[in-house]
């Protein structure tokens, strides 16, 4: 699994070509690990702040994509603040090997864990031999 890069916009056009509207948005690479076992991949992500409603986790045209908000958990406005949350994206090129329908994801204190199945025409399988 490789991770996917998004392409970013070159800088050849000047500021007075675009219309600001909105400020942008910021994202942040979530850290992942990411570990192999028997039965396929397990990965293992940080994403502190995010509940479920502000998680989107999906497969398109073998791309994996992490998409995350965070959000402050205490009630009100704050006074005095050290950090932002940041937002969350992240993608990875799963190619064929991984059965995509049969993904699961959980959300437990901030942290992901998707368990990523291998195909089964991506196993490996033992060949009978017969003796005549």
């Amino acid at each position: 699994m490789a991770e996917k890069t998004v392409p970013v916009a070159n800088g050849s056009r000047s500021s007075t070509d675009m219309e600001v509207t909105r400020a942008q948005e910021h994202h942040v690479p979530p850290p992942v690990d990411i570990y192999e076992t028997r039965e396929g991949l397990i990965l293992i992500a940080d994403l502190p702040g995010v509940s479920k409603e502000n998680l989107e986790v999906h497969v398109d045209d073998e791309t994996l994509t992490i998409q995350a908000k965070a959000q402050h958990k205490v009630p009100g406005e704050p006074i005095y603040r050290e950090y932002e949350l940041s937002n969350f994206f992240r993608q990875f090129e799963v190619g064929g090997q991984i059965d995509t329908e049969k993904i699961k994801a959980e959300l437990k204190y901030g942290v992901l864990k998707l368990d990523l199945p291998i195909a089964q025409s991506a196993k490996p399988r033992q060949v009978e031999v017969k003796v005549s």
